[in-house]
């Protein structure tokens, strides 16, 4: 089984440059065009997870605006923002959570080097009251017109824009997997390469195959 180089060679680049230290969080972010837009962007980023707590009976869907983004950007359910937090911080992640408080801080002053979860709320109440309370950080876009907020989706770009200027200015932007483990590296390269063996393997409980360096199944 072959794969051809070029479209190998492209997915290793990508993963390249995949972070697993910076991620997002939202609540109640059910629109299909705004939780598209973010995987959209989060991919443009370099962002590997995204973290969503949604009602039962709304689960996440996406449309075109999204571009095939979910196929490359991992999006976890969670049953409701405390174990989604709980889950996050036991990671060792940063939260911080948009918010208009009067404690929140310009989001240009806050530092998004280290590992980093931006928590985002719904297209109309923002962050329930259980969420703010949890967060370590609570941040805010500064706004100069009359509306006071940005669209979800546009906040959630502005975000994680500013947190890939701050690490590429430190120099932490990787380019050669280091932002990845190994273990990880490898088992999202054959699942990007060959999602379907990776899904027969995980089916009947076997290891994936290992791949050589053009991306030929061993």
């Amino acid at each position: 089984m072959t794969l051809l180089s070029p479209r190998f060679k492209r997915i290793q680049s990508v993963l390249n440059c995949r972070m697993a230290n910076l991620t997002v969080l939202l609540e109640q972010v059910n629109k299909p065009h705004n939780l598209s837009a973010i995987m959209r962007t989060c991919d443009a980023v370099g962002t590997l997870d995204v973290h969503v707590v949604s009602d039962e009976n709304r689960p996440p869907t996406f449309n075109s605006t999204a571009q095939g983004s979910q196929k490359w950007v991992r999006l976890h359910p969670h049953c409701d923002i405390t174990n989604a937090v709980q889950s996050l911080k036991k990671q060792g992640f940063q939260l911080y959570g948009t918010n208009l408080d009067v404690n929140a801080r310009d989001y240009r002053d806050c530092d998004f080097c280290g590992p980093t979860a931006f928590v985002l709320g719904a297209e109309k109440w923002g962050l329930s009251e259980i969420a703010t309370k949890l967060m370590d950080e609570s941040i805010f876009i500064p706004m100069r017109g009359m509306v006071q907020s940005l669209n979800v989706s546009v906040a959630t770009s502005t975000l994680l824009f500013e947190a890939l200027r701050q690490r590429k200015i430190a120099g932490l932007i990787p380019n050669k997997g280091e932002g990845l483990s190994q273990n990880l590296y490898k088992k999202l390269l054959f699942e990007w390469t060959y999602p379907k063996v990776a899904a027969v393997c995980i089916k009947n409980g076997a290891k994936y195959p290992e791949i050589s360096e053009t991306g030929e199944i061993l």
